[in-house]
């Protein structure tokens, strides 16, 4: 939704081309330089920083959904996606006072009535997304004044439940991290074994072995090695490795296990 119109015509119509009181809201990952970031959108109406989210169009399934919001906010398709919890508490949607009517009149000539389609209570189902920060494009639209990256440890205070949705997109993914091979998403195409522990550390918050783990990630035949070097100057040049594409989607298809 880009113009006035749009805007307009999700307010009073919506109920039509959306199903009323069920939304996703999706924890966008990535990692850069050793650190692992979130994006989230500032709400002009809102007025907090939130996840991205929207509701469900009638003809798109909660998969088909996650993958539209994640891409028309990182301008990436097909991000790596899994679900992880439905939040539904009564009082979920309460704005805790941050919500301004007069700024959506101003901004857009709507007032939400008692009866408007989208007063009602809604569940939303959490996904998470992996994503590249070098190619992902943040990218805010018609009712967001901005969408950036944050370190997940230094979060802003965020609106509505969207703090609960976080530690849970986390601790799933954590659980998820030695049963899929969530890097390639990641890290670059080539990496030294060094800078792919350091990447798992970072995601699962535990320190791990310096060897143990990356032969374990070659036995699995997950990564393989490549006949090229990373030049470091008069210092030992280490390896570079690539993942083994045919291993790697059938990992993502079944599953392994790294642990």
């Amino acid at each position: 939704m880009e113009t006035l119109a749009e805007i307009q015509d999700f307010f009073n119509k919506g109920h039509l081309a959306y199903r009323p009181n069920l939304t996703i809201d999706c924890a966008i990952l990535g990692y850069h330089d050793g650190e692992l970031q979130l994006l989230l959108v500032k709400n002009k109406i809102i007025t907090k920083w939130c996840l991205p989210g929207g509701f469900v169009r009638k003809n798109e399934s909660l998969d088909q959904a996650a993958t539209r919001i994640t891409a028309e906010r990182t301008g990436i398709d097909n991000l790596f996606l899994k679900q992880f919890k439905a939040f539904g508490d009564p009082g979920r949607n309460d704005s805790r006072g941050a919500f301004d009517p007069e700024k959506l009149f101003e901004m857009v000539q709507v007032r939400v009535e008692k009866d408007n389609w989208l007063t009602g209570e809604t569940v939303s189902v959490g996904y998470y997304a992996i994503t590249d920060i070098i190619n992902a494009v943040p990218r805010a639209d018609f009712l967001s004044s901005e969408c950036a990256w944050f370190p997940v440890d230094q979060l802003p205070g965020l609106g509505f439940d969207h703090d609960r949705m976080v530690e849970e997109a986390l601790f799933t993914m954590r659980m998820h991290l030695h049963h899929f091979p969530i890097g390639q998403n990641f890290l670059q195409q080539k990496f030294t074994l060094k800078e792919i522990k350091r990447f798992y550390e970072v995601m699962s918050g535990k320190q791990l072995n310096a060897s143990n783990f990356p032969n374990k990630l070659i036995s699995l035949g997950l990564i393989v090695k490549l006949d090229e070097k990373r030049s470091i100057g008069a210092h030992r040049s280490p390896t570079y490795y690539k993942f083994n594409e045919e291993v790697y989607d059938k990992a993502l298809r079944e599953g392994l296990v790294l642990a």
